[in-house]
């Protein structure tokens, strides 16, 4: 719409009333175009630049009605003030419900043609508004697309990087794996056995969230099994043949697998360690959910706590595990009713970095 001098289209096949219109108008800043039926209106109409329709319901030809149907399928047609000479209410609540802006009566002096003023003037802010509005929606329509594009690219991003993270943790425990089987000294091997068993619960959680549609969370019992496959592999002969799981098919953050993971990585291996001094035995890990809490524990039918603390180790597994713990806010305890060694962590099922662990495990 021009800003200065908004254009309007005056269709009526009366030429007289329509120089009144005209004359008038003009000096009330409007600039007038005229057509003589309805046909000529809607030619008009194609040419382009009209802000403002008044249209008579009598005409030859196409009627009012029949034009006004017409002009608003046209898109973004400009607002319709009807006018006729008709007395009839009929008329006007159908060109209102047909949609037209306003409706008047017009009488052949030309007295009238201070309300269409009005009528005129009303239509085009009610018409601006509308625009407004439909600008206003269109871009928060916009905006949503763009932030649905930003997101989907955020995630694809993310799941190339989990990707690039997974696949170079996996190279560095392939690489503490391949430096274990060609160390000579059990110590040295154990170490990096170790080593490579703590990165291997990194880099699972890496991969969970790039074969997942859910970035935010890691299915426990799906990443457990694989890394307890890790630990499968990357031992010595038969020893781990008869490690098991029994999981439930929970959800958590990251961060909190990639603690469970470890802590299990170290009980397993302290379990394969010390438990069976002649051989290899079972381990198994449960992991289930009990009201807002998880409990998780790794148990083994060896020697228990029966025998002395084996001279070679340094204690790093224990300080692990109570990192680790800590940062779940889990409690950790033996179990002395177990027949072995169990070990049971509870914490809670969502994150709370403000709590605490309470650390009941011996030394």
């Amino acid at each position: 719409m021009n800003a200065e001098t908004p254009t309007l289209l005056y269709i009526d096949d009366d030429k007289a009333l329509a120089r009144l219109v005209d004359r008038a108008l003009t000096r009330l800043g409007l600039k007038v175009v005229h057509a003589a039926s309805g046909d000529e209106g809607l030619d008009r109409l194609a040419q382009g630049g009209i802000d403002v329709v008044a249209l008579d319901q009598y005409m030859p030809g196409l009627d009012g009605l029949e034009t006004l149907e017409r002009i608003l399928a046209i898109p973004h047609a400009p607002p319709v003030v009807f006018v006729t000479a008709a007395q009839d209410s009929k008329i006007a609540v159908t060109a209102l419900k047909a949609g037209a802006a306003d409706y008047l009566v017009k009488d052949l002096q030309g007295d009238f043609i201070p309300l269409l003023q009005v009528a005129v003037e009303g239509a085009l802010r009610q018409a601006g508004l509308q625009k407004a509005r439909d600008d206003a929606e269109a871009e928060v329509h916009a905006s949503r697309d763009r932030f649905a594009a930003l997101a989907a690219e955020r995630e694809v991003l993310l799941r190339e990087v989990n990707h690039r993270v997974g696949n170079s943790l996996q190279i560095i425990a392939s690489l503490l794996h391949l430096q274990a089987s060609s160390a000579v000294e059990d110590d040295v091997k154990a170490a990096l056995t170790n080593a490579m068993g703590r990165v291997a619960a990194v880099a699972q959680v890496h991969r969970r969230l790039y074969t997942s549609h859910d970035l935010k969370s890691v299915l426990l019992n799906q990443y457990l099994d694989a890394l307890l496959e890790d630990l499968r592999r990357s031992a010595e002969g038969n020893r781990m043949s008869r490690l098991t799981l029994k999981a439930e098919p929970i959800e958590i953050d990251p961060d909190r697998a990639v603690a469970i993971g470890i802590i299990v990585n170290e009980l397993v291996m302290n379990a394969v360690k010390y438990a069976y001094p002649d051989g290899a035995g079972p381990i198994h890990i449960d992991l289930s959910a009990r009201d807002a809490e998880l409990v998780l524990s790794i148990a083994d039918n060896g020697v228990g706590l029966n025998v002395k603390t084996d001279p070679r180790s340094t204690g790093m597994g224990q300080r692990i595990v109570a990192a680790m713990a800590s940062k779940l806010a889990a409690t950790v305890e033996r179990d002395p009713a177990h027949h072995g060694t169990r070990i049971v962590l509870c914490f809670p099922r969502a994150g709370n970095t403000a709590a605490k662990a309470g650390l009941k495990a011996a030394g």
